[in-house]
């Protein structure tokens, strides 16, 4: 139970340090977000306080936060790989359209605009951060917690 206490902490740990280097870009970097990464933090977010609510109550219950975890891993990564092809493929766009404006009505968006409204354009080409763009990171990272949510919510306790 240790070592599934401490993946479950290294996950939410990871997933706001994500959160919080994506704000650095934005903050000092000028990076502005786009809605696709605007979603991709709510799922690292919902990720991370799932995990940490899995940490937390009866077994069964602390499974379906696990599973909650893990289905908003597989969103981020939707999204992420939309995010590709959105950059792929040019001509595809996802700037001011019905998309952003239903990001930025969120409630989330009013109550903390810096982190969550979304003003920039989804092919925005930005410099790779070693050798990868930023939602090729945001998918690696999603891939890998989906993995080890899985492999947690599958193994049998000893």
């Amino acid at each position: 139970m240790k070592k599934t206490q401490s993946a479950l902490l290294l996950i939410a740990f990871v997933c706001l340090s994500l959160v919080g280097t994506a704000l650095y870009l934005q903050i000092v970097e000028r990076m502005l977000p786009c809605p696709l990464c605007v979603l991709q933090r709510y799922a690292f977010i919902a990720v991370a306080v799932s995990c940490l609510l899995s940490l937390t109550g009866p077994a069964m219950l602390r499974k379906a936060w696990m599973g909650m975890a893990t289905v908003a891993t597989l969103c981020g990564a939707g999204v992420a790989l939309h995010q590709l092809y959105v950059i792929a493929h040019p001509d595809v766009s996802c700037g001011i359209d019905p998309l952003q404006t239903a990001v930025n009505n969120l409630p989330f968006a009013h109550w903390l605009p810096t982190v969550f409204v979304a003003e920039g354009m989804c092919g925005t080409p930005y410099d790779p951060i070693l050798g990868l763009s930023i939602p090729q990171w945001s998918l690696t990272w999603f891939a890998l917690f989906f993995l080890t949510l899985l492999f947690l919510l599958i193994k049998k306790p000893k």
